[in-house]
């Protein structure tokens, strides 16, 4: 049999149809975007940013002083042994006994616990003053720390003194001492028994020379220590005003002519006092007085203290001096300015002509415009107006050409991803920050970024971070 052959003429081939894959387009797109954003970061100028935050700026010049007080010195009558019943740097009342000069050593110790113990009202003192710290401390305040120290002092001198008081009582008394000599205070004052020979130098009598921290020729006395007659046995210190004398060089003491009071930082606690200032010269140097009026009796013992004059003391924004920049604005009577339109903006009325020749005005925004310290001066951007630009006062016929201007210092503002001027008032410089005003208006406010170095941009430029 013969096998019939198959005809394929009737066979048609048809293209397959390709489906569409969203999927692979928007890899595509991803992959370009990648792609730009890589070489637009690579390529792009790269900016520092800064931001702002609240600061301070403090001045100030140090300086060794020569302390003045008003101070007796009180000579041994006779010679003996001495002994003091009164704690050195006690603050003592007229008439009350101090020392005594005996032709042999007294014998102070105390002989029972009952002569050192401590009242229950004294302790208590002292824990209130521990517990009025402890609440109260904070490290910004390191100062407070001497403060609770003097205090605390005072009060065991206080015990102490009592203590000895007593004792010298009671050998009166007795007898037992012997030839005895009693010095009483003359007035109320404060005892010490550190004779440094400065106690005569006064603000009339100093000489330049005394100025130059040395070490001092001190006498310090103990008790149960044998004296001469004719020494020094104690002096005291009967005024709580006191004196610091400082040489000043000649700039800074034009600098302080008309100053009268200053602050000041005493460097052996850290303290900070307010002093009155007197300029004066002699033999051809500047000197300065401060004068105090309290905490004398932390430095009794003290003939010098390192002083700091805080001449400046800011507090505002602090930004640094590399952002600054300058900005010219045209100067406008701020009587010129108007609000109009359609909306409350600030603007001005720019004199044109009508189609039949005559003058009119039209009302144009200024945009953010500042104002002078006295607020009669306003100043616009001069991108805004050509020069030679006439303005109208409005319900006036006066007019005013535009062409006085203003460089004002201001930084770049980029919280908006761009560039904008902000205008700044300095209070304050030191070598590398300003401190300014935090409310200018429309100026700069705190966590603000700004760009690091202003020269390196231009306004409304678009800033890639």
């Amino acid at each position: 049999m013969k096998q019939k052959k198959t005809s394929s003429g009737n066979i048609k081939k048809f293209k397959s149809k390709r489906e569409f894959n969203i999927g692979m387009i928007l890899f595509a797109l991803v992959f370009l975007y990648m792609i730009v954003t890589v070489f637009l970061y690579f390529t792009s100028k790269k900016v520092s940013i800064y931001e702002v935050r609240k600061g301070s700026i403090v001045k100030d010049n140090s300086y060794t002083g020569l302390i003045l007080r008003e101070e007796v010195v009180v000579p041994a009558e006779k010679s003996g042994y001495l002994t003091y019943f009164i704690t050195d740097g006690s603050k003592v009342k007229k008439d009350m006994n101090l020392l005594t000069i005996s032709s042999k050593k007294l014998t102070t110790e105390a002989t029972s616990s009952e002569d050192t113990s401590i009242s229950s009202g004294s302790w208590n003192s002292v824990l209130l003053n521990v517990q009025n710290f402890s609440d109260n401390f904070t490290s910004s305040d390191f100062s407070s720390v001497y403060s609770m120290k003097t205090e605390i002092n005072t009060e065991l001198q206080n015990v102490n003194n009592q203590t000895m008081t007593a004792q010298l009582d009671q050998i009166l008394s007795s007898g037992s001492g012997g030839d005895i000599q009693v010095y009483s205070a003359p007035q109320d004052g404060i005892i010490s028994s550190h004779i440094d020979g400065f106690e005569k130098i006064t603000i009339d009598n100093f000489k330049t020379t005394s100025l130059a921290k040395a070490d001092l020729n001190t006498t310090e006395h103990q008790s149960g220590e044998k004296i001469t007659a004719k020494d020094p046995a104690y002096k005291l210190i009967t005024s709580e005003d006191w004196s610091l004398l400082v040489e000043l060089d000649k700039n800074t003491y034009k600098s302080l002519k008309d100053t009268t009071s200053i602050k000041t930082k005493i460097d052996k606690d850290n303290e900070t006092l307010w002093a009155d200032l007197s300029l004066l010269t002699k033999d051809g140097k500047y000197f300065a007085c401060l004068t105090y009026n309290t905490s004398m009796i932390r430095y009794v013992d003290d003939r010098y203290l390192d002083v700091e004059l805080i001449t400046e003391d800011k507090s505002g924004l602090k930004i640094p001096k590399t952002s600054v920049v300058e900005k010219e604005y045209y100067e406008v009577p701020s009587e010129y300015l108007e609000q109009g339109g359609n909306s409350s903006s600030q603007g001005v009325l720019v004199q044109t002509s009508s189609r039949s020749g005559n003058a009119a005005a039209e009302f144009q925004e200024v945009g953010t415009c500042y104002f002078s310290d006295s607020k009669d001066t306003c100043y616009i951007d001069t991108s805004l107006f050509k020069e030679g630009t006439v303005l109208v006062k409005p319900e006036s016929q006066d007019t005013m050409t535009l062409g006085k201007t203003k460089k004002l210092k201001g930084t770049y503002n980029i919280n908006k991803g761009y560039t904008i001027f902000k205008r700044i008032e300095i209070l304050c410089e030191s070598d590398e920050y300003y401190i300014i005003n935090s409310s200018t208006a429309s100026g700069l406010t705190n966590y603000d970024h700004i760009v690091l170095d202003g020269s390196s941009v231009k306004e409304n430029e678009i800033i890639f971070q």
